[in-house]
């Protein structure tokens, strides 16, 4: 059996320092798995653009489609955004995205007991929420054409093209239905069909759909009542099915029923999570934070979370995904906190916080590898 492969792309903003600081888990990661997860890092982000010219070159981009799951940080957009329009990059997430064919992003929101008094919401109102919001990722506003600026006389004109195909919406509209099968079996669609005509098509196919799965409760919602009800009444969601720009600001808006945006984690995949082995990228939905970037006070949680995802999802390892998750669960009911949930931990110390929660046997860790990247776990500086 060939071993499973880890690609580790920092980023920019608090990415790199959170990575770091990671070390610990990923010993305790090499040490768990049989054979041995072999652990790669490659630069991404505006940093890989200043250093290369390009936000991810093709070698890593070829490493990260060769490889069985790929651990994101965050990438600087606001150096990008200081750059005239016409030589701004293609963002590395989005090439990563397209490159892994990563339409389906899953983004869990579920609230711990310890930290219900952190969250801007009434406790009554958080307690026990525990959902997934799956959010199309590869149509939409963000790629449909035609896009763009111009000048028309003395005005300025611009143009986003809100494009959606039935398949489109029926490839992501199963990957919700599997995981509400294998949840609670609840799943709202959520559109605005009353005014756009791809909400139209949205509702109408996810609704064709739904007749195959007669054990899932189907219900629909136009988004901005469902940004309503993520405050006002949050546990009535299990699994939340949107398009592109709708799924980018709402799980935003579930970030604050936990608390924290840091608290979060994503993973994108290529299709339903079948069998615990297939590619994806996973990430933290905190994004640069660059008000915090380099202090060391970054929130790891969100990217613990992800490892996590990507244990479960696409390196074959629910157990040690189970256990990750525990340890996080453990380490925030034993008072552990960082700033943004109401603590003084840095970042490295919640890590070790949550790393002391988890069971290790005798194998040895990590190594170094030739391209100065980790193989096979954590470097000297784990726990």
């Amino acid at each position: 059996m060939s071993a499973p492969t880890l690609l580790l792309l920092p980023g920019d903003g608090i990415g790199p320092e959170i990575f770091g600081a990671m070390e610990p888990i990923f010993a305790w990661l090499a040490e768990r798995t049989d054979p041995r997860i072999e652990i790669r890092e490659r630069p991404a982000g505006y940093r890989a653009f200043a250093a290369e010219g390009a936000t991810i070159s093709d070698e890593t981009l070829a490493l990260a489609a060769a490889s069985s799951a790929v651990l994101f940080g965050a990438e600087s957009t606001e150096e990008y955004a200081r750059l005239p329009r016409a030589d701004r990059p293609e963002p590395c997430v989005l090439k990563l995205r397209k490159g892994l064919g990563g339409y389906a992003n899953l983004r869990p929101v579920a609230t711990y007991p310890a930290l219900e008094e952190f969250s801007p919401l009434k406790r009554e109102v958080v307690r026990d929420v525990d959902m997934v919001i799956v959010r199309e990722l590869l149509g939409g506003l963000y790629f449909g054409r035609p896009q763009g600026i111009e000048t028309i006389g003395d005005r300025r004109r611009a143009v986003d093209s809100l494009v959606y195909t039935s398949d489109e919406i029926e490839r992501i509209a199963l990957v919700a239905f599997e995981l509400a099968r294998s949840r609670r079996s609840r799943l709202c669609s959520v559109d605005k069909a009353n005014v756009l005509a791809t909400g139209s098509l949205w509702r109408d196919v996810v609704t064709s759909l739904g007749r195959q799965y007669p054990d899932v409760e189907l219900t629909h919602m136009y988004v901005d009542n469902c940004a309503m009800q993520l405050v006002r009444r949050p546990g009535q969601f299990d699994v939340i099915l949107t398009e592109n720009t709708f799924g980018d600001i709402l799980s935003d808006s579930a970030a604050m029923v936990v608390g924290s945006i840091g608290m979060l984690a994503s993973a994108t995949l290529a299709g339903p999570p079948a069998d615990g082995s297939a590619p994806g990228l996973y990430e933290s939905v905190s994004g640069t934070a660059p008000d915090i970037a380099g202090q060391g006070i970054a929130n790891p949680v969100g990217t613990v979370l992800s490892l996590a995802l990507a244990l479960r999802y696409s390196l074959a390892s629910p157990t040690l995904a189970s256990e990750l998750e525990k340890a996080v669960e453990t380490a925030l009911g034993a008072g552990a906190r960082t700033r943004d949930i109401g603590g003084d931990l840095g970042t490295a110390d919640m890590v070790r916080a949550i790393a002391a929660n988890l069971r290790a046997d005798s194998a040895p860790g990590t190594t170094t590898n030739s391209e100065g990247g980790r193989t096979n776990g954590a470097s000297a500086n784990g726990p």
